[in-house]
């Protein structure tokens, strides 16, 4: 869990350092997962060196609650069809403009279906007037994207309910530091 939480923060960091992200909202809630992910790993570790009943109760529920969400992402990621990805993107492309600016930076074309010539456009190939549409380039990654990203949140959604029946079973355990008289 902090392995994925700090891989999490770095990517985050490592795309606003080369440029390849400009919205701070995207970097803003991938660095607020992996500190939330983190302090909920470092809750379960103290729960479980300490061997604290009510920590452990908690990491259990919240790890049981992102299990819920991730397992659900990871199903819609799988699930979605070639139609519904592209209306997926075609919203995405007409609600936000810093990652309009980014998509037509970085993957050089103008326009989502076609390029309007009142538009701006920040790619270089409009000095060449000889640019793509982005959508055909997008949707080409899209299906390959969506079918990674849900394939590894399913692999580790999986891991984490087998981290929800472990801190069950440890849980349930008797302190082995504690007075045996205790426990009669």
């Amino acid at each position: 869990f902090q392995l994925v939480s700090l891989l999490l923060i770095g990517i985050a960091a490592w795309g606003i350092g080369f440029g390849l992200i400009s919205s701070f909202r995207v970097v803003g809630v991938a660095i607020a997962v992996g500190i939330f992910l983190f302090l909920i790993a470092l809750v379960g570790l103290i729960g479980a060196v300490k061997h604290h009943q009510v920590l452990l109760f908690f990491y259990m529920i919240i790890l049981l609650l992102v299990f819920i969400v991730q397992f659900s992402v990871s199903c819609a990621c799988l699930a979605l069809n070639k139609e519904q990805q592209s209306q997926l993107l075609e919203v995405g492309w007409n609600n936000t403009n810093s990652a309009r600016t980014d998509i037509e930076r970085n993957l050089n074309c103008c326009g989502f279906r076609v390029f309007d010539q009142n538009e701006t456009c920040f790619s270089n190939c409009l000095r060449s007037h000889q640019c793509q549409p982005c959508a055909p380039i997008i949707e080409e990654y899209s299906g390959m994207v969506l079918r990674f990203v849900g394939g590894i949140g399913l692999f580790f959604s999986f891991t984490e309910i087998l981290g929800v029946w472990l801190t069950y079973r440890y849980r349930n355990q008797k302190d082995p530091r504690a007075n045996p008289s205790a426990f009669l």
